[in-house]
């Protein structure tokens, strides 16, 4: 068996060695550099790879290729093992066929990764033998080489499932639909409904499926599709009878014997978290994690950097770092979570944003934007005369003085971009480090004066 993997990031370097590991034939091909990290390790398992270049030839000499979630399919070399009718799936897909453990999988357009981290947080601290993989953490993969875990929660992107056919969860979790990637998809959203619907395309009846039942294209496609797991809705409207929803302020978790949290108990807020929160607790209560575990495993949780993180404090002035909200949907729950005044650094590589969806939310809470990016034209159009002060500039440091000058003691500047961060930025992540960075130079400066 030669299995190809293309690019050489932590998933296409996890499902080498564990290709490398069941004995098979191993080629690694990248067309851009490897990290010096990932080239010692394919060295140390003498595992063959290049870098700079996909060598066609010996790409399509595969009997199977294990593809990068970050490579479209309509790069001509896929479609090159298209024509040839060479099989082509995700790492999670191949990590998938060799493990024993029971599979918990959490996709949606907004919300998985606080979902996935605080799903595996609640199983471990209870005491489960549990491992987080996906779009998150160790590859899946280089995890099913020893396979020592009983659960894996694998937080699972759309460009994941694509490649993904006999992936089989036991509890599949899908959190939301709203636009997002449809470059990737012809521009066609139900190409990409029908992208985060495969998370859904083995379960059986013994499973489990738990969707937020106020989204309409879950709510739409649940209507013509017949998934033969047990179907465990979480809803912010309307009691359920099994599943879970929000009365009163009080989460009330419906499967086995009831039980009701607060929501001041939870360690994220915001009514997204609610949601988020009542499907990591549904997952606890299906594998029979007593009320009181779940309880005190949210206590300890803390929440992935650079979203709604809390970046400092200046003269009563609270920052937030929220850079990976790079689409509107995740601004719009951002905004929905402050209970104080805002001044909101957005901006950067638009991605046909459609800013409607926040301009109520802007208006009742934003009392001023800066314009974070190199072209900030998009924001300026739609938002001028409809924020009260705006201001420009393409450099972190100035927005975040900016923000302190503009907000009052006992207000808010929140980093929520709605934007891609490749203007100024190597990605979200630096763009959030920057961000928490120039608040506490900032500070610093303030205490010296």
């Amino acid at each position: 068996m030669k299995v190809v993997i293309l690019g050489g990031g932590e998933s296409g370097v996890g499902a080498a060695l564990l290709a490398k590991h069941k004995g098979m034939e191993v080629f690694l091909s990248d067309k851009g550099s490897l990290s010096d990290k990932y080239k010692q390790i394919l060295v140390e398992n003498a595992i063959p790879y290049e870098e700079g270049q996909h060598t066609e030839s010996l790409v399509l000499e595969a009997d199977e290729v294990i593809k990068s979630p970050g490579i479209p399919d309509k790069a001509p070399l896929i479609q090159a093992l298209v024509q040839k009718g060479i099989t082509i799936i995700s790492e999670i897909e191949f990590a998938s066929r060799y493990t024993k453990a029971k599979l918990i999988a959490i996709t949606g357009s907004n919300g998985k990764t606080t979902t996935t981290l605080l799903t595996y947080h609640l199983l471990k601290s209870a005491g489960l033998k549990v491992g987080l993989a996906g779009n998150i953490g160790e590859s899946f993969a280089k995890q099913v080489i020893a396979d020592t875990f009983d659960y894996y929660v694998l937080e699972i992107s759309s460009f994941q499932l694509d490649n993904s056919y006999e992936f089989h969860p036991h509890i599949a979790i899908l959190l939301n639909i709203t636009p997002d990637h449809l470059d990737r998809y012809e521009y066609t959203f139900q190409k990409y409904i029908d992208s985060k619907f495969r998370i859904a395309r083995k379960l059986a009846k013994e499973d489990y499926f738990i969707y937020y039942k106020e989204n309409p294209p879950i709510e739409k496609e649940l209507a013509v599709r017949n998934i033969p797991a047990m179907l465990l809705p979480v809803s912010l409207e309307s009691e359920v009878q099994t599943g879970a929803y929000l009365s009163n302020d009080t989460l009330v978790i419906r499967t086995g014997s009831p039980i009701r949290i607060a929501l001041d108990e939870l360690p994220v807020q915001g009514k997204h978290n609610a949601i988020n929160s009542m499907a990591a607790i549904l997952t606890c209560r299906i594998l029979d994690i007593e009320e009181v575990a779940i309880k005190a495993g949210l206590k300890t949780f803390q929440n992935a950097p650079h979203r709604l993180e809390k970046a400092g404090e200046i003269n009563g002035v609270t920052f937030i770092n929220d850079s990976k909200a790079t689409n509107v949907d995740s601004v719009f729950y951002a905004l929905e979570s402050m209970k104080q005044p805002v001044v909101l650094i957005a901006g950067g590589i638009d991605k046909g944003n459609d800013y409607t969806q926040i301009e109520e939310l802007v208006n009742q809470k934003v009392k001023a934007l800066v314009c974070l990016g190199k072209d900030n034209s998009k924001l300026l159009a739609f938002f001028r005369g409809k924020v009260p002060i705006i201001q420009e500039t393409a450099y972190i440091r100035e927005a975040v003085q900016m923000g302190l000058q503009l907000a009052k003691p006992g207000e808010v500047v929140l980093l929520s971009p709605a934007c891609a961060s490749f203007d100024l930025f190597k990605n979200y992540e630096d763009r959030g480090t920057q961000f928490k960075q120039a608040v506490s130079d900032l500070k610093n400066l303030k205490l010296q004066d």
